[in-house]
């Protein structure tokens, strides 16, 4: 393990999350999403959220990514509130804790798979060359070392997702959080993709919080947890 991940590895909390609250204006009525979210995440631990379409779990994502802002409660990552952090430290932190999968790969067409891969360590302040290095890197590690020179086009879907996964995790980041990772893939390359996400989450001991359909998925992961009227509450069942 590298002194990086020596020192992430030192705090076992990477999210906590009290009370979140989310609501809309719809007209004169208030269009409640979540109603006080309590959830808390250890380094390496894998969660799946399910619930049923429209339940507020895409929202969930977003304020737990700072992609959004709650109307109450905090959400903090190793210990700093993202309510209480600048824009642009809320950005860093996105850019250097958080990786994002979602069901869409959302690849840069115009570039390779090396260099969409590459793309959030140039952000972060690398060298292209170093960014390039790490990329090849990582794409080897999710089966993909011979197509780092094909643009997204050129791959089927499964690959596009596996370069997307890679471009999640070539920061080293404390949690990915993953939406839909699989829901538009084949049954038989969706099963792929899950084995690959759990594989990497135990290697890289990097924390995965999924919103999925997947109920294969979801068992694979070490909690489920159901969203329902806004309230979140851990699925034994599952």
């Amino acid at each position: 393990m590298n002194d990086a991940r020596s020192e992430k590895a030192s705090s076992e909390n990477v999210l906590q999350v009290q009370g979140l609250q989310k609501f809309y204006h719809q007209g004169l009525d208030e269009l409640h999403i979540l109603r006080g979210v309590n959830l808390t995440v250890q380094r390496g631990e894998r969660i799946a959220i399910v619930g049923l379409s429209g339940s507020g779990k895409s929202t969930l994502l977003h304020l737990l990514g700072g992609l959004d802002s709650a109307d109450a409660g905090s959400v903090l990552l190793n210990g700093v509130d993202l309510a209480a952090a600048s824009d642009r430290e809320v950005c860093q932190i996105r850019n250097r804790h958080l990786g994002f999968v979602y069901q869409f790969h959302h690849l840069m067409a115009d570039f390779d798979a090396a260099e969409n891969v590459a793309m959030p360590l140039m952000i972060g302040g690398q060298s292209r060359r170093q960014a390039l290095a790490a990329a090849s890197e990582m794409l080897a590690q999710v089966g993909l070392a011979n197509r780092s020179k094909h643009r997204p086009a050129q791959l089927s879907g499964g690959e596009r997702q596996r370069v997307a996964m890679a471009r999640a995790l070539v920061t080293a980041p404390d949690c990915v959080l993953a939406d839909e990772p699989t829901g538009n893939l084949d049954e038989q390359t969706a099963a792929d993709v899950n084995e690959l996400m759990v594989s990497l989450s135990h290697e890289l001991h990097t924390s995965f919080i999924v919103v999925t359909h997947n109920i294969g998925l979801a068992q694979r992961m070490d909690k489920v947890y159901r969203l329902h009227n806004g309230l979140l509450s851990q699925d034994l069942a599952a």
